[in-house]
């Protein structure tokens, strides 16, 4: 999967699939490491690639949350009536 296939894919992704597929990376991510360590990793460019997806999985998470609470917000901003200003000055107080 190309970089750029990679970028469309999350966007498509609901945030539940967004989580699995996050701790499904972490864990390769971990196992990696341990790789590393023990200087088996094959293939250590593997690391940079996955901390990117990770980042554009969190990114995708952070804005479909963004979405959410604006709608929300929106939501309950529009069910409330305006209060009307209360126009008294200094002057008509003091009278």
């Amino acid at each position: 999967m190309s970089k750029k296939d990679a970028k469309n894919s999350f966007k498509d992704m609901t945030a539940q699939e967004l989580g699995a597929k996050g701790r499904d990376l972490r864990h390769e991510m971990f196992n990696l490491r341990l790789q590393q360590a023990s200087a088996q990793l094959e293939k250590p460019a593997r690391i940079r690639d996955l901390r990117k997806d990770i980042a554009r999985i969190e990114t995708q998470l952070s804005a479909l949350r963004t979405k959410a609470t604006n709608a929300a917000a929106a939501k309950t901003t529009a069910a409330k009536p305006v209060a009307a200003k209360k126009t008294a000055t200094k002057t008509a107080k003091a009278s």
